[in-house]
């Protein structure tokens, strides 16, 4: 008998109508805090908000073309804030006044809110699917203390198994692509210790927040 590659039979399907709320759901039992932009103005609120009462002077951004769509590193210098943003394009000269690999990453492990886009909203487990094709390196989303993810309805998908489905198409399509490693991030970092006291942040962000950005957002 041949295998089946999906789980239907093994997990109750999420009825399209009901992905978002399952997401932002599953996305609050993991810490994690969802937010949805239904304007510029609203978004521009939110991040205004998260990066106040995280006290963020330094914040990084992915290099995610979302975040260029939507004019973050204008908004975040119109707020006052130092920004370092990975390198457009890989594989080419660093232009004039653009930061290094390195330089990114040293200001990665300075700045207290990180910005990215995501692949895919997973909504079985609340999870961000990001890849190193999208974002670059993706440190943005891993160093920093605040993690700041940016997503759109289409990029919201509600199995597992759909991701997979999905990124094995994506890989194929971007052979040329520099870097293809992808990370699940479910939530804040914990860890625990011998005594099993839950402890976050430790390893990785202690904040992480996923807005949805309507289209109603751009221009």
């Amino acid at each position: 008998m041949t295998p089946t590659s999906t789980l239907e039979g093994v997990l109750p399907p999420i009825p399209p109508g009901e992905v978002l709320a399952r997401f932002e759901t599953e996305l609050a039992k993991v810490a994690g805090v969802a937010h949805r932009a239904a304007n510029r103005q609203e978004l521009e609120e939110i991040l205004s908000v998260i990066l106040f009462q995280a006290n963020a002077a330094n914040v990084v951004l992915s290099r995610n073309p979302l975040l260029a769509e939507l004019k973050i590193e204008a908004l975040l210098r119109s707020f006052g804030k130092n920004v370092s943003v990975w390198p457009a394009s890989a594989g080419r000269e660093v232009s004039k006044g653009e930061p290094s690999r390195s330089t990114f990453a040293e200001a990665s492990f300075a700045a207290t809110a990180g910005i990215t886009g995501v692949e895919y909203a997973l909504a079985e487990t609340g999870s961000l699917v990001a890849a190193s094709w999208t974002e670059g390196a993706q440190l943005a989303s891993l160093a920093p203390p605040v993690h700041v993810a940016l997503y759109r309805r289409t990029q919201l998908v509600a199995t597992l198994d759909e991701v997979l489905e999905r990124l094995r198409v994506a890989c194929a399509t971007r052979q040329a692509a520099w870097g293809r490693s992808v990370v699940f991030i479910t939530g804040t970092s914990r860890t625990a210790d011998i005594e099993q006291i839950l402890i976050r942040g430790v390893h990785g962000p202690g904040e992480v927040h996923a807005i949805l950005v309507e289209t109603e957002c751009f221009g």
